[in-house]
């Protein structure tokens, strides 16, 4: 299923797009995409059954409707670092040895296509299209990378927006160059995990103002997505809602030549996971 949630910031409303296309009201069954239905087999059995069955849900016509991100109430947003190998060739940085993790803030979460702020002060904000991981079963100490598999609910499309002198000139922890207002945008679909059979096997492409700037696959992980729920299982409790982005490929801006062409306002930039949904951005000055 793709599940989406529909409506103006702050108030969204579920839905589902059927195998048509269609835009559909979930309302009448859930009261939210989030983490509590993720880890309710039946209801979601519910939803599954009503999409199936022809009138059950009522069409929502699109025309002017924001797409949110598709999924409320977020628990935790852990990162992963360095996660293709050509993106770490890109950058000259060494392989690691075990993930790289770090957190962005559930509130730096915004729909598919709201605006990014490039932050005051910024003169190296980056694009990082990237897989994002919706945890639908409480995790705690897996013991294979088919386990962690069989804990994800489902994917959609992320882009971890990154100013990068605040990330590594600045002092500390990544944090600092992840965290700023808007900087993950989500969706526009979450892809339950039964409609993507191998997520070892999806293209991600980014394009700025038109030109294309990634053009990856996830082949390219050096931690596959069963193996970092595995291994992030053994450090902290993951829980339905939870979302894990799963790193980038390469063609980021700070692995270009100089000048590094790093976002400014009035840039506009568009990504897509193949199967996951396209988003579209135009950045503006916070």
């Amino acid at each position: 299923m793709k599940l989406l949630r529909v409506g103006t910031a702050g108030a969204e409303r579920p839905a589902l797009l059927d195998r048509d296309g269609t835009l559909r009201d979930l309302s009448g069954i859930v009261p939210d995409i989030d983490g509590e239905l993720l880890a309710d087999a039946s209801t979601l059995a519910r939803v599954r059954a009503a999409a199936e069955t022809p009138g059950v849900l009522p069409a929502l016509d699109a025309t002017g409707l924001r797409i949110g991100p598709p999924l409320g109430r977020i628990g935790k947003i852990v990162c992963i670092g360095l996660n293709y190998h050509d993106h770490a060739a890109e950058t000259g940085a060494a392989i690691p040895d075990e993930p790289i993790l770090f957190f962005k803030a559930p509130d730096t979460v915004v729909g598919p296509d709201d605006t990014v702020l490039v932050p005051r002060g910024s003169r190296k904000t980056d694009w990082e299209v990237e897989l994002a991981v919706v945890i639908g079963r409480t995790a705690r100490y897996l013991g294979s990378a088919e386990e962690g598999l069989a804990h994800v609910a489902g994917y959609a499309t992320a882009h971890d927006v990154s100013e990068r002198e605040f990330q590594i000139e600045r002092g500390g922890t990544w944090d600092k160059g992840k965290n700023c207002e808007t900087f993950n945008p989500l969706g526009p679909w979450l892809v339950t995990a039964d409609e993507v059979p191998d997520p070892q096997a999806l293209p991600l492409r980014l394009w700025v103002n038109g030109e294309l700037k990634q053009n990856g696959t996830t082949a390219e992980q050096i931690f596959p997505v069963g193996e970092v729920v595995r291994y992030l299982s053994h450090f902290m409790t993951l829980y339905p809602g939870d979302i894990i982005n799963t790193g980038t490929p390469a063609g980021v801006a700070m692995g270009q030549p100089e000048p590094k062409p790093y976002l400014k306002a009035g840039d506009v930039v568009e990504l897509e996971v193949e199967g996951l949904g396209r988003q579209r951005q135009e950045l503006k000055d916070a």
